[in-house]
């Protein structure tokens, strides 16, 4: 997990996407998540939960392109359905938090004083958590399943953005447009939101998307240690879980297949975060 600033890996990554090609391959993948996840009873070619004992394990070809897991359900329609869970839980994810952090990240930059000590003070206690941690206590108190883990996320994830929003906004504060609206007589709450949020926004959608990759990750890690999405429901993570046992038996296409489009929906996430993040510093 990280904020603003990008590691010299990924920025080398920036750096290509800015020629195009990578950045676009990126954005390519993102869509095809996205139409897979809306339009997946249209185009999946079978009933992901459809149970046939006599293709169990079959390979890629005939009937299942991308193979078949121990139950004999299709892989291909299983990844397909599981890019609904793969984004829906990161969305709620990332949707939650930012709002948290743009409201925390203001409200400490406009006041200052006491008000941006105790809030940048309360920031740094739940980052001081680590999220899945926090995330596998909250499953352990009220069992598995989506919406805690999700929702525990969120809260773990707002200090990444409530930090970035504040330091951005203190620096945006210095112009002299705020004053300039101020003398007017606008109310710090009209000048935030008309004029201070627009103008760092930038700098918000470059970290959610960077925060949405990683959102993806934990919560298909939960979901992979049982505490997130259950089975039979198709979500990558949980596939993971199912296809351990198929390791055994030499069949590696349960873990692969679910395993390359989380890897694939992360990297591209990261792709365009970090482009964007890019711009954004060159601005």
């Amino acid at each position: 997990m990280e904020t603003f600033a990008v590691r010299p890996g990924l920025r080398r990554l920036g750096g290509w996407s800015r020629g195009g090609g990578l950045l676009r391959v990126a954005l390519a993948v993102i869509a095809l998540l996205v139409l897979a996840a809306v339009l997946a009873p249209l185009i999946a070619p079978a009933d992901p939960d459809a149970v046939d004992l006599s293709a169990a394990l079959a390979g890629p070809g005939g009937d299942h392109l991308l193979g078949a897991d121990a139950s004999g359900r299709d892989l291909l329609s299983r990844v397909i359905y599981g890019a609904r869970t793969g984004l829906l839980g990161p969305l709620g994810v990332v949707a939650i938090s930012t709002v948290l952090g743009v409201l925390v990240g203001l409200t400490a930059a406009w006041h200052g004083g006491w008000v941006d000590t105790a809030l940048s003070r309360s920031m740094e206690l739940v980052f001081a958590f680590p999220g899945l941690l926090l995330a596998i206590l909250v499953v352990a108190m009220y069992g598995p399943g989506q919406i805690g883990p999700m929702i525990t996320l969120a809260v773990a994830y707002t200090p990444f953005v409530g930090r970035l929003v504040r330091g951005v906004a203190r620096g945006e504060m210095g112009r002299p447009y705020i004053a300039a609206y101020r003398a007017l007589g606008f109310g710090g709450l009209a000048i935030c939101l008309r004029h201070l949020l627009p103008n760092i926004a930038p700098v918000i959608l470059a970290q959610s998307t960077i925060n949405f990759g990683y959102a993806l990750l934990d919560l298909a890690g939960l979901a992979f240690l049982g505490l997130g999405v259950q089975p039979p429901a198709a979500d990558w993570g949980a596939m993971i879980n199912e296809g351990q046992s198929a390791v055994l038996q030499g069949a590696l296409g349960p873990i692969l297949v679910p395993g390359l489009a989380i890897v694939l929906s992360v990297i591209a996430f990261n792709i365009v975060g970090e482009s964007l993040a890019d711009r954004v510093s060159r601005r």
